[in-house]
């Protein structure tokens, strides 16, 4: 059984999509991890991340694993690596280039195949997976978002700032809706939720009675 969880970025889902994984004993794939991955290929190969003749390029040299908790980029643990802030920018760029995603989303759909798995990301409902049993769409205000972005960052020792960050969300926001394949869209019968001032386990506890009743109701 898959579960679909979409939503923009520091609206929660990351968080969220562990907890419900872990609650219900089912697999999760961090699908964003993996475009953040190839950003961060671009960017260890100088190859600007919006430049979709030179990142196509790259494709054919980047292997991605993804062991439960850590990402392995060519063999390299890269999965603190890729939570820096430009990373972050580079992977809502990369995402819209159409070669990066034929490249990822027979991917994801292959890590899938015949399993109970939580996976999360932009497009995961609407085109991944299309026929998911359960889609949730998470998302917040931008200002909540933006803060939590700031707080995760200044725990790391990264220097910036709440407007500085909150621009750059809103950029993201802008470029991940506007992209012309696959963009980030709520699915039409997703269940939506709003974290903006919610706790998590209020949020999982949504969550667990939305699957649990779709599990009895298919079985």
């Amino acid at each position: 059984m898959i579960v679909t969880i979409d939503g923009p970025a520091a609206s929660g889902k990351g968080t969220v999509a562990k907890g419900i994984a872990a609650r219900l004993g089912f697999a999760y794939l961090d699908t964003g991890a993996m475009y953040r991955a190839v950003a961060f290929a671009a960017h260890r190969a100088s190859v600007p991340c919006d430049d979709d003749v030179a990142v196509e390029h790259i494709l054919p040299d980047i292997h991605i694993e993804m062991p439960p908790g850590r990402v392995l980029l060519n063999g390299d643990d890269v999965t603190d690596a890729i939570r820096a802030p430009h990373i972050s920018q580079g992977a809502s760029k990369v995402a819209a280039v159409a070669a990066v995603r034929a490249f990822l989303v027979p991917q994801q759909r292959r890590i899938g195949q015949g399993r109970d798995m939580i996976t999360e990301g932009r497009d995961q409902g609407t085109v991944v997976f299309p026929d998911a049993p359960v889609k949730f769409f998470v998302t917040a205000d931008a200002r909540v978002r933006a803060e939590r972005r700031y707080n995760e960052l200044t725990l790391r020792g990264v220097q910036t700032t709440l407007e500085r960050e909150l621009a750059e969300l809103v950029e993201r926001d802008r470029r991940d809706s506007e992209r012309a394949d696959s963009p980030l869209k709520q699915p039409a019968d997703a269940h939506v939720i709003d974290t903006s001032h919610r706790t998590v386990e209020a949020v999982l506890d949504e969550m667990e009675g939305v699957v649990r009743r779709c599990m009895t109701d298919r079985a």
